[in-house]
C-alpha cells in the first residue's frame, strides 16, 4: 500500500501544494518543545482549513473539549472533523471535508514488554502475527499495529481500550492507510 504524503510545514508555509482531496494531512517536525509543536500543527491545520475551504483562516475556529475529537467550526455552522497527534519531535494532523477521520504517529522503538501490550490491545491474532516477526524487524512491525489501532479509535471517536472482538469489528469499519513520515517514525490515516 503506497503512503500518503503529509504536507509538511515550515517557516510558515507548506513545502508541497494542496491536492484537491476533502482529506489533507499535515505535519510538522523537528520540534522537540511539545507545547511548540502542538501550536505550530494548530497553526499549519488552520492554514490547511483555510486553503481547502478558500475562507480567510479567521473564519475558522479550531475547538478541542475534554473527552472529544478536536474540531474546527466555520462561521458559516460547518462543522470539520479534525484528528491530531504527537510523538518524538513529529507532529501530524488530518482533516475530513465530509466524514470522520483519526491519525496517529509513533516513534519506533523497542517495547521491552512487548507481547502483553500487543496481547491486551491489539488482540491475540495481532500478538501472535507479532510473534511470528524476527526480532530485528518487530519494533517496526509492533509500532505500525499499535498507530493503526490509535488511528482507527480516533475516527471512530473512542478512547483506547483493551481489545476485544465487538470492539475490532466495529475499527474495522475503518480504512487505513500508511503516511509517508521520517525514519524511525509510523504513522496511520484512518478514514470512515
Amino acid at each position: 500500500m503506497e503512503a500518503v504524503p503529509v504536507r509538511w510545514w515550515a517557516d510558515g508555509r507548506f513545502a508541497l501544494p494542496a491536492a484537491d482531496a476533502h482529506v489533507h494531512v499535515v505535519g510538522v517536525r523537528g520540534m522537540t518543545d511539545r507545547a511548540t509543536a502542538r501550536q505550530t500543527i494548530r497553526t499549519a491545520l488552520l492554514a490547511a482549513l483555510a486553503e481547502a475551504l478558500a475562507l480567510p483562516a479567521a473564519r475558522i475556529r479550531l475547538r478541542a473539549e475534554p473527552g472529544e475529537a478536536p474540531y474546527a467550526l466555520v462561521d458559516d455552522g460547518r462543522r470539520i472533523n479534525l484528528a491530531i497527534s504527537h510523538d518524538g519531535d513529529v507532529s501530524v494532523a488530518a482533516l475530513c471535508l465530509d466524514g470522520t477521520v483519526g491519525i496517529d504517529v509513533m516513534r519506533v522503538a523497542d517495547v521491552p514488554d512487548w507481547h502483553a501490550v500487543a496481547r491486551d490491545y491489539l488482540g491475540p491474532a495481532c500478538a501472535a502475527a507479532l510473534a511470528g516477526v524476527p526480532a530485528p524487524a518487530r519494533a517496526a512491525a509492533f509500532a505500525r499495529a499499535w498507530s493503526e489501532r490509535e488511528a482507527r479509535l480516533k475516527c471512530r471517536g473512542l478512547a483506547l481500550a483493551e481489545w476485544d472482538a465487538d470492539l475490532d469489528g466495529e475499527l474495522a469499519l475503518c480504512r487505513r492507510l500508511p503516511l509517508a513520515v521520517p525514519d524511525g517514525y509510523v504513522a496511520t490515516l484512518a478514514l470512515a
